[in-house]
């Protein structure tokens, strides 16, 4: 019986290779949403397509702070709200089709996913560019007096 012995160059290399190997392949897999994230603003308000941000905890906002052929995203409710044209408004999902990251803007008459850059329209959620190929899904809205409540 022979037996091989293991040089201390090859287990190092070895070594070495998983601890490029393993964080690849962690970066490559669906990780519940979490995967390159924004870390902007986490404090549940709304982000509109210049980047302001508001405070919405009953899923009710006004019309006027939805931007024509843009929208605001609102992270408590994970819903985007946009106005394709005046006086249209829908809601969609904030989850990106893709791997489940939260879309991070919305401009040009576009919703923009940070993660993997995926990019759906403000009018109706379809896909205009991948990795994504399912459209974001629609959520209802009520449009009152002003006011727009989800659901």
């Amino acid at each position: 019986m022979t037996t091989e012995r293991i040089g201390r160059r090859h287990a190092l290399a070895g070594a070495a290779g998983l601890g490029v190997a393993v964080p690849l392949l962690a970066a490559c897999g669906d990780d519940g949403g979490t995967s390159g994230a924004p870390t902007g603003d986490t404090s549940g308000g709304t982000t509109g397509s210049d980047g302001a941000t508001g405070g919405s905890a009953s899923g009710e906002i006004a019309t006027s702070d939805v931007p024509v052929g843009g929208g605001i995203i609102l992270d408590d409710e994970k819903v985007v709200v946009t106005q394709p044209s005046e006086g249209e408004f829908k809601a969609f999902s904030s989850i990106c089709t893709h791997q489940g990251c939260p879309v991070g803007k919305v401009e040009e008459g576009q919703i923009v996913c940070p993660c993997h850059g995926s990019v759906f329209s403000v009018a109706d959620g379809s896909v205009l560019g991948g990795p994504a190929t399912a459209p974001l899904e629609e959520a209802a809205v009520t449009v009152e007096g002003g006011r727009i409540t989800l659901g």
